[in-house]
């Protein structure tokens, strides 16, 4: 018997109010396929376990965050520093807790909301994952159509029509193995790391004004503008997708299904996932920062345009290859966020539905609703029109958060599901109020939205 087959998961026990529970591993195809040493030093186990949150952390610098980002940075110079630090603070909390749902109970979010709520409520909450995922991959078309753009010459509607190409991408790497999916997206995040690290290091903000922009202040709340962005921003940085991908991934190691061998891959995993968050912390603040001191400064502020951002950036930060590093991370950023968000799609409806459809049918039918209205707003609103596409699919993707935050909580807080796994009564504590103020902030918004105030 091999070691894999030795360390076949033996499902705990789960009391739930649903009909029925779903007996089946998430992602069965890679479930517990990846060797975890049962010996060695601390290095080889880290090395085990170092890749989901790196899958994980692409969401939280995809192209949606770059239209956010930017605007932040243009308008309001770095002011919203404290609400990409403070949001990140939040998605490194959640992605803990989803990777411990995951890890002791041998389930993702979707199956656990799947054996624990009645089937409407499924349907609800499957509807919701479903249309934030659109929202995502709709900013993913805009982001790679704007990369073709600007790095190749290509039209906008022929890159959103190219990306839906990306469907064989993730086939080619699901065949040659888990781990090469997660060392190219790796890859691609350096690449990424490695462009903003240049263009900061060009821009050499000022260190007393970006320190002050992670000090929180009560303008956000109180400038509808500012509050708007700043919700864009929350709903770019803590994907509520992510959280039923991460609680899926992590099983993917073959950690001993035991009382001890749970314990040691949530720690693992949540150093893994929380080193992986302070990357995409990095790199959404040097987006808000690079935009503060080439733009903001610069009397810039009405810079909204990733197409405005990319013909400006050389000649203000005063290095030529500056534009062309920034249309680099975009493409690598667009790429890389298709994977995640074809296997959080993938994981979302087997989860809810137990319906399996082929990945690269799952992809085309995903990404052609996203093609149709990048499509259609380019052909009737150019440039801006996409540019506000994308800002508005953030807001959606944050209006979907309690969906997946609030049912992700209730499941880690409670004992009976969670056994010796159930979170401190703090961390409860803490988790609770993260989906309280997650709660009140899109309030806030859909109430300035009707009202008119934004």
């Amino acid at each position: 018997m091999s070691p894999l087959q030795e360390a076949a998961p033996v499902r705990p026990a789960w009391r739930f109010s649903g009909p029925e529970t779903d007996a089946r591993p998430s992602l069965p195809e890679v479930n517990a396929s990846i060797h975890v040493p049962t010996g060695g030093s601390w290095v080889h186990k880290f090395l085990a376990f170092l890749g989901p949150g790196y899958m994980v952390s692409v969401g939280y610098m995809d192209p949606g965050n770059w239209a956010t980002d930017l605007a932040g940075g243009a308008q309001f110079g770095y002011t919203l520093l404290s609400v990409i630090m403070i949001s990140n603070l939040m998605a490194i909390l959640l992605q803990a807790l989803s990777a411990r749902l995951g890890i002791a109970t041998d389930r993702d979010l979707a199956q656990a909301c799947r054996d624990h709520y009645p089937r409407s409520i499924n349907i609800m909450l499957w509807l919701a994952c479903e249309l934030a995922i659109i929202a995502c991959d709709l900013a993913e078309v805009i982001g790679t159509a704007i990369a073709l753009q600007l790095l190749f010459g290509i039209p906008l509607v022929g890159g959103a029509l190219l990306s839906a190409l990306d469907a064989f991408l993730l086939l080619l790497l699901m065949n040659k193995g888990f781990r090469f999916l997660e060392a190219f997206v790796i890859a691609l995040l350096l690449v990424i790391a490695s462009c903003f690290a240049i263009q900061i290091a060009a821009a050499a903000p000022p260190v007393a004004a970006m320190l002050a922009g992670f000090v929180p202040t009560t303008r956000i709340l109180t400038n509808p503008g500012m509050l708007y962005v700043a919700i864009g921003i929350i709903g770019a940085t803590v994907m509520p997708h992510n959280l039923y991908l991460h609680s899926s991934i992590v099983q993917t190691r073959a950690y001993d299904r035991n009382d001890a061998g749970r314990r040691e891959a949530i720690r693992w995993a949540t150093t893994d996932s929380t080193i992986a968050l302070m990357l995409a912390l990095f790199v959404n603040a040097a987006i808000l920062v690079v935009a503060a001191k080439a733009f903001h400064d610069t009397g810039h502020a009405d810079v909204a345009e990733i197409g405005q951002a990319f013909r400006l950036l050389s000649p203000l930060l005063g290095l030529g290859v500056a534009s062309t590093l920034f249309a680099v991370a975009l493409l690598a950023s667009g790429i890389n966020s298709t994977v995640t968000a074809t296997l959080a799609g993938q994981i979302i409806m087997e989860g809810f539905l137990r319906l399996r459809i082929p990945d690269w049918a799952r992809r085309l039918l995903t990404r052609g609703l996203a093609v149709i209205p990048v499509v259609a707003v380019t052909a009737l609103y150019g440039e801006r029109g996409t540019a506000q596409l994308l800002v508005l699919s953030q807001v959606v993707l944050s209006m979907q958060l309690p969906f997946a935050v609030v049912p992700l909580v209730q499941f880690v807080s409670d004992k009976g599901k969670m056994g010796r796994f159930v979170i401190p009564t703090w961390v409860a504590v803490l988790s609770w109020t993260v989906a309280g103020v997650i709660l009140l902030l899109n309030f806030k918004l859909l109430y300035d939205t009707l009202t008119g105030a934004g």
